[in-house]
């Protein structure tokens, strides 16, 4: 499968999403009209949409915690949706590895952010993970 090329179109639709209050599967439907994918692509895509339109509040809180000194208002619009696209394969995608997610979220970053997006999102996806595995052995030592 072709995740990276998904995560790419999944960002273009977030954006959309984000800039234009498009619904992320009608926004996908355009999209592939214009540029047909491959199967597997359009369904990881889809895949990553729902997820992330499901779970959204909760990413966003991870992001809001982890982002010292940053309102979620103030975060770029790419660069948000970039950590979005992060945070919910790591958390919420038991199929990829966490080191996988920040490091493609780190690829997305330098072909689509600003200058100093790479390192803002590899130091906000590095706190998210460090939390959230605390957070999980702690779960694990009290159970």
């Amino acid at each position: 499968m072709r995740r990276r090329k998904a995560r790419e179109i999944a960002l273009r639709m977030l954006y959309q999403m984000e800039t234009n209050a498009d619904d992320p599967e009608r926004a996908l439907e355009r999209y592939c009209e214009t540029f047909p994918y491959h199967a597997d692509v359009i369904a990881y895509t889809r895949q990553l949409l729902s997820g992330i339109t499901r779970e959204k509040v909760t990413i966003d809180t991870y992001i809001a915690e982890a982002s010292e000194h940053w309102k979620m208002n103030r975060i770029t619009y790419v660069d948000k949706n970039i950590l979005r696209i992060g945070v919910y394969e790591m958390l919420f995608a038991p199929d990829i590895p966490m080191k996988v997610a920040i490091d493609e979220a780190i690829e997305l970053s330098k072909k689509y952010g600003g200058a100093g997006s790479r390192e803002f999102i590899n130091g906000v996806l590095d706190k998210i993970a460090h939390n959230y595995y605390t957070k999980e052995n702690q779960k694990d030592h009290e159970s």
